[in-house]
């Protein structure tokens, strides 16, 4: 008579356990934060009804002001797990914000608006992609370019004299400029926020089960490998470039509805919370490795955070607080990922 004894019986405890944290601790770390903000007084700051952190409204608010965050998270962290990065992606932002209102207070339909401005991603990411590729600057060097770039563009758009692109001397914003950002249109949060679990879901599906996916992995991990093995890498940096560039309009557009304007500065430090929201999530900086998923939960965690802080801490140690608590998380990711590796 045989037996069989199942490889988990073998397997040790503390290897078992740093498993689950390799998987799970992006999850633990959300959990952790609600609780402790669940816990705080927040009846101070009028975003929070009864100091209740958990109160549907108080959701419905943090999840509609994450609109932007949430949309460019998946994109990003397929760029940098190819082992590229877009500085840029704040004033992309910024000059989709501006498009978008200038289009729609001078009388373009809700839907042509929103198409030309998608475009308008679509050409800022290309001109990243074919810096990067065929004029072989490195994407620092690149994207800190166009930065600059995108971000003059945005200004110029703006009259002087004035901030922004808003209602006013005779020009006003159409009735439905709001409705994509604000009004609720399932479980009382707006369009902007479930086109960017739509999207997220796309690009899972993208990383998971494509060709695009898994090459985007390959040329982060291994260009040479990739190369010798047929893969197309320039073709997969401009890609992803350009869905970068797309996410990025689709942020402005949310971003501007919002705001009820077009801000050339609605963007300014996106590119570092982009950043931070992936290496959250797990992503190496390096390339290779990341998860869309974990990265859309880090971006949850750094909103509920961010507007959480507003009434818990005085503002001068708000940014401190955030950077405390991700130098926790990745250090915590980066210990439990070497343990798992040896």
């Amino acid at each position: 008579m045989s037996y069989s004894i199942s490889k988990t019986s073998h397997t040790p405890f503390s290897a078992r356990l740093g498993q689950f944290l390799r998987d799970y601790y992006i999850y633990l770390v959300l959990i952790l934060v609600v609780v402790l903000l669940s816990v705080a007084n927040l009846d101070r700051f009028d975003l929070f009804e009864r100091g209740n952190f958990l109160n549907p409204k108080n959701i419905v608010n943090i999840l509609r002001v994450s609109a932007p965050i949430l949309t460019l998270a998946g994109a990003f962290t397929l760029l940098m797990v190819s082992g590229h990065i877009d500085l840029s992606v704040g004033s992309a932002m910024s000059l989709a914000a501006v498009v978008y209102a200038s289009l729609a207070i001078n009388g373009v339909p809700f839907l042509m608006a929103f198409g030309l401005t998608v475009v308008v991603g679509v050409l800022l990411g290309a001109i990243n992609g074919l810096l990067v590729v065929k004029l072989k600057i490195t994407p620092v060097i690149a994207t800190l370019i166009t930065l600059s770039l995108y971000k003059g563009v945005a200004l110029l758009m703006v009259q002087d004299g004035v901030s922004a692109i808003k209602s006013g001397g005779g020009l006003k914003m159409p009735g439905w400029f709001n409705d994509y950002g604000r009004s609720g249109v399932l479980l009382n949060l707006p369009m902007a926020f479930w086109v960017a679990v739509l999207v997220t879901i796309a690009l899972i599906v993208v990383q998971n089960k494509t060709l695009l996916g898994k090459h985007a992995a390959a040329v982060g991990g291994n260009p040479t490998a990739a190369r010798l093995s047929g893969v197309s890498s320039n073709k997969i940096v401009i890609l992803l470039y350009v869905v970068v560039g797309v996410s990025a309009a689709l942020a402005g557009i949310a971003r501007s509805s919002f705001m009820s304007l077009g801000d050339p500065l609605s963007g300014d430090g996106m590119e570092l919370t982009a950043i931070l929201v992936v290496l959250l999530g797990g992503t190496a900086f390096s390339g290779g490795e990341g998860r869309v998923l974990r990265s859309f939960i880090g971006a949850l965690i750094i909103m509920a955070l961010t507007v959480g802080m507003l009434t818990l801490v005085p503002a001068y140690y708000q940014t401190l607080v955030v950077g405390t608590v991700l130098l926790i998380a990745a250090a915590s990711n980066h210990l439990v990922s070497r343990k798992g590796s040896k």
